[in-house]
């Protein structure tokens, strides 16, 4: 047997998911995506615990300087005006809180989506009728405006921070995925396999979980890298505009709305810094999704 022809039937004798792996790793983007950001992850849970500047710690009043201090050896990425707290501190733990939002606001709204979409898709009918009209009202909603509102009244409550983020971007970001599973569950369910399954009399549930939302699983996987950039971004948004968390709450956004009324003085670390994180993590997930989506689709396939 050739090498070409051993080849082709270890590559025959994977799974889908396998040759999925092994394509993903042969490229370049994925895993220089998955080094940029596991090494961000890595600097601002490292940082947050080892560095030896408080975060929460501010100067007492007559040591207050309203004029910030550029990059040195004790600081490397500068001091912030007014509190003269170290950036690099700040980068670090506000990575923590603008990676959390970002990671578990696409978790929630990837999984109601999933859900949702697969209940839509395999059983039709009335069930697909509801939930296709519930996700069109949810699309004509602003999230912005939801947002700033939802921010508003549940501070008067006490609650806000990253919880109202969170919810927020959950309860309006699972529309996409709904209606990208359904399409993919339609598909699916009118596959021999399923059918046969069917005859057998198997279960629906069985069917659906078993069956079908592992072939239909496969768009979310290249979709939630984007979900987690898309909420990292929104949350830097949001909070530059002043209506994020508290400006207690470290994140990369509160950092840039901290930061405006010092740029024109010339403190310019106290902005690059923090955005260039932003634009590193961004990066990153944009080269893991393409990877993903190269990896799960080929282009032979997408032709």
């Amino acid at each position: 047997m050739s090498v070409r022809a051993a080849t082709l039937v270890t590559q025959v004798s994977q799974s889908p998911w396998a040759q999925a792996r092994r394509r993903f790793f042969a490229g370049r983007q994925g895993p220089w995506g998955l080094a940029i950001l596991l090494f961000v992850i890595v600097f601002c849970v490292l940082g947050a615990q080892l560095l030896p500047y408080d975060f929460y710690k501010i100067s007492q009043p007559e040591e207050i300087v309203y004029i910030g201090r550029g990059p040195s050896l004790e600081h490397p990425f500068g001091e912030t005006g007014s509190l003269q707290r170290d950036v690099l501190t700040l980068v670090a733990h506000g990575g923590i809180g603008s990676l959390m939002i970002g990671f578990l606001s696409a978790i929630g709204g990837l999984g109601i989506g999933t859900l949702l979409g697969l209940i839509s898709g395999y059983f039709m009918g009335a069930v697909d009728g509801f939930i296709m009209r519930i996700t069109d009202v949810f699309l004509t909603i602003p999230t912005l405006f939801v947002l700033i509102v939802a921010a508003r009244i549940l501070a008067e409550f006490g609650v806000g921070g990253i919880f109202t983020l969170l919810l927020v971007f959950v309860v309006f970001g699972w529309m996409g995925t709904a209606r990208l599973v359904r399409g993919q569950v339609i598909a699916i369910r009118n596959f021999e396999y399923v059918e046969a399954a069917q005859a057998l009399g198997v279960r629906p549930l069985r069917i659906a979980i078993r069956h079908v939302l592992p072939n239909a699983i496969g768009p979310v996987v290249v979709s939630a890298p984007f979900a987690v950039g898309g909420a990292i971004i929104s949350e830097a948004f949001i909070s530059f505009l002043g209506y994020g968390v508290a400006p207690t709450t470290p994140t990369w956004g509160n950092m840039l709305s901290d930061a405006q009324p010092y740029l024109l003085q010339g403190n310019w670390w106290w902005i690059f810094f923090p955005a260039l994180f932003i634009i590193l993590t961004s990066l990153s997930i944009n080269m893991i999704g393409d990877a993903l989506r190269d990896s799960l689709e080929p282009a032979g396939r997408r032709q």
